[in-house]
């Protein structure tokens, strides 16, 4: 279904805001790229769909239920009720938004028992967030899902009771955080002594690691933009020679070719079992097969290097706050 024929079967919604709750601790670097990158352009086509589209920390918003049959919700000072206001609700846990973790959990809780819609529910984010969570969760998929072994690098960590649970990974191997995201922290082991220095320095940081398979020099990765249960779009992301992640944030090219039917046809499994309007699929591609790596209920919708004008960019924008729309409305309509 065009974006154009989504839009014209839009139900009667109220929705007035789509708040964003974002630990933002970004620097000034990263606050420059990430805005015109795709940041503004959120804002830009939720204006054209009428509504807005806007950034708020956790400590933004304000509770007020001293009238607990009556609570009124405010962001910025501003009130908002669950008739004109969505939340999205994406946990985010780079290791400098990691003192915010349990704000936004606990925050995500509370509105969803002040009856806001979120288009990501609370419950799936430890699942999204984790790993090996993920991969659990989806291990019935039709796609293979990645071999992986996670590892807590706590105070015991140089105690080395964790080597047990490596039998059998073979090397190299990839060691990255359990929940970080745009390929930080993202290692080759070239052997055991390799990853007893990589979980040695994760104690530093308290963090929990994952290790994998290495699937090879050059493996592609496919991000497949599923909307209101449908492949709608599938980005294509290449790695820099040498590099071991295709993230556009470290370098890696983009492009937006057709989508395979074999990963068209997976994505029905994935939208049964995470019935939401909109999130991504990451899938990576070794040279002969893919592999299910992550699901992203906030990916990001990248820039095509071959569109400078950003019309598909623009374009799948369009058609996901358009999901988000028409789910709030048909959420609005349930409540009555």
């Amino acid at each position: 279904m065009s974006t154009e024929a989504a839009v014209g079967a839009q139900p009667t919604t109220a929705l007035r805001r789509m708040c964003w709750v974002f630990p933002d601790r970004e620097s000034t670097r990263s606050r420059a790229m990430w805005e015109p990158f795709f940041w503004d352009l959120y804002a830009e086509v939720a204006a054209e769909l009428g509504v807005t589209w806007s950034r708020h920390t956790p400590d933004s918003i304000v509770v007020n239920a001293l009238d607990a049959g009556k609570p009124v919700v405010l962001v910025d000072g501003e009130p908002v009720t669950p008739e004109d206001t969505l939340f999205i609700t994406a946990l985010y846990s780079l290791p400098y938004q990691s003192m915010e973790i349990f704000n936004q959990y606990a925050l995500f809780s509370v509105l969803e028992q002040l009856g806001f819609y979120l288009p990501f529910p609370t419950w799936l984010n430890p699942i999204a967030n984790d790993k090996l969570s993920t991969l659990l969760f989806f291990a019935d998929s039709p796609m293979p899902t990645i071999p992986t072994i996670r590892v807590g690098c706590g105070p015991d960590v140089g105690k080395l009771v964790w080597e047990s649970g490596l039998e059998g990974l073979t090397y190299p191997a990839i060691v990255k955080p359990a929940g970080w995201c745009g390929g930080g922290g993202v290692n080759l082991a070239a052997d055991a002594q390799a990853v007893r220095g990589l979980l040695s320095l994760a104690q530093g940081g308290d963090t929990t690691m994952v290790a994998q398979p290495y699937l090879g020099d050059g493996t592609l990765d496919y991000r497949v933009y599923v909307i209101e249960g449908e492949p709608y779009a599938m980005l294509r992301r290449t790695p820099e020679p040498g590099s071991l992640v295709a993230n556009a944030s470290r370098g890696g090219g983009t492009a937006y070719p057709p989508i395979p039917q074999e990963l068209a046809e997976a994505t029905a499994y994935f939208a049964e079992k995470v019935p939401i309007p909109f999130f991504c699929l990451d899938f990576l591609h070794d040279g002969e097969r893919y592999w299910f790596s992550e699901i992203e209920p906030d990916g990001v919708i990248m820039p095509d290097s071959t569109d400078p004008d950003g019309v598909r960019q623009r374009d799948i924008i369009r058609a996901r706050w358009t999901a988000y729309r028409n789910a709030h409305a048909r959420w609005l309509e349930d409540r009555r």
